[in-house]
């Protein structure tokens, strides 16, 4: 059964004219890396590839081993174990271990770390020093071009906005043409506003310079907005990986699912061909695989605030009582406690009101299948 999509996760650029990359080449890849500090396991047995020209973000919370991950590719930590490999060049292993600047890596930081006395172009150029002057200046022009900042070469950062800081970070890491571009929370240091519009900015400038990309972040929405491929990260292992669309629509675990988005989850016993609810009893076929092995079993099914959809009612008729209710602008979710025990959210628009204690039925509105799990 195929699942619909409710919306694009990702960010289309069909503008963008990007570098060609070859999709088939792995630029980047880890094999059983793992990280420890004397009895504490940072990363443990990490495998993964990276193509030519892919984005990709380590995406979980604080202590995940996310950042770990990004300093043992960098070569600011060693791994434990495992092995590193950089265009088919092993950069880290049980018995080597190159230094961070013999590695072509670039690193854009939280704080982008301009030095304060140079100007832009000189920013920019600072890495570049085995390259003739004439060549420095071309290659700066144009990076100053491909993050648009031309008008300022000769500014200091000082007189930039924090996003056009952002942009000279980027150029500067982009100038020696590395193998691997490391982004550690590029946005954390932006408001609300300009978050949004440089997560634009920054994939379309990756993408026209063909580049190979980690990201690190723990903003599921920056994750999800800007990535080919997002791996999620829990316990210093790799929970699920692929693109935004498939681990926020089908996420393989409970973890997963709870990370990506608002999630609650409804408790069902499958009796053949039905499942039976808090909210009534549907189609076995609402799920999105195969249940029958859980015949008589009981089993969460994934419920976001999109899939449902409260009314008012009469105490007689209620499903349950709304108890919470959260203002986000456009909309209002609404945590609803239902008489079988279970805590769902329903999103509404924000001319439609409930006030807390209301009591509401509930209708399952999705029009995709639905991931589901084991209780536990």
């Amino acid at each position: 059964m195929s699942r619909q999509t409710r919306t694009q996760q990702t960010s289309d650029f069909d503008d963008v004219d990007a570098a060609v990359a070859n999709p088939n080449r792995t630029v980047l890849e880890l094999d059983d890396v793992s990280k420890d500090y004397g009895h504490e396991v940072a990363v443990e047995n990490l495998s993964l590839g990276v193509k030519d020209g892919e984005l990709l973000t380590l995406l979980g919370p604080s202590g995940c081993g996310k950042t770990t991950t990004l300093r043992m590719i960098a070569g600011l930590e060693r791994p434990s174990d495992g092995q590193i490999s950089i265009a088919d060049e092993v950069i880290a292993d049980g018995s080597s271990f190159r230094k961070p600047e013999e590695r072509n890596v670039g690193i854009v930081f939280q704080d982008y770390a301009l030095f304060p006395h140079l100007t832009v172009a000189e920013n920019i150029a600072f890495g570049l020093t085995e390259m003739e002057e004439d060549a420095v200046a071309e290659r700066v022009d144009e990076l100053l071009e491909l993050v648009d900042l031309s008008a300022h070469h000769d500014k200091m950062p000082s007189q930039l906005s924090g996003g056009q800081q952002q942009r000279v970070a980027l150029a500067r890491s982009l100038a020696p043409e590395p193998d691997v571009l490391l982004l550690d929370e590029p946005f954390s240091n932006l408001d609300v506003r300009l978050r949004v519009e440089m997560r634009e900015e920054v994939r379309k400038i990756l993408k026209r310079a063909g580049v190979t990309a980690i990201s690190v972040t723990h903003d599921q929405e920056e994750a999800l907005s800007i990535s080919d491929r997002v791996a999620i990260m829990n316990d210093g292992t790799i929970a699920q990986i692929g693109d935004p669309a498939e681990v926020f629509e089908n996420p393989e675990s409970r973890f997963v699912a709870s990370f990506l988005g608002q999630a609650s989850f409804l408790s069902a016993r499958v009796t053949n061909d039905r499942i039976e609810t808090g909210l009534g009893s549907f189609n076995v076929e609402l799920l999105n695989g195969p249940v029958e092995a859980y015949n008589g079993a009981m089993v969460d099914v994934l419920v976001r605030p999109d899939d449902l959809q409260a009314m008012p009612t009469n105490e007689s008729k209620a499903d349950g009582y709304v108890v919470h209710r959260q203002y986000n602008g456009p909309s209002f979710v609404y945590r609803v406690e239902l008489h079988s025990g279970d805590v769902v959210h329903c999103m509404h628009n924000h001319v439609e009101t409930f006030e807390p204690g209301q009591p509401v039925e509930v209708d399952l509105v999705a029009d995709h299948d639905l991931a589901w799990y084991p209780t536990e």
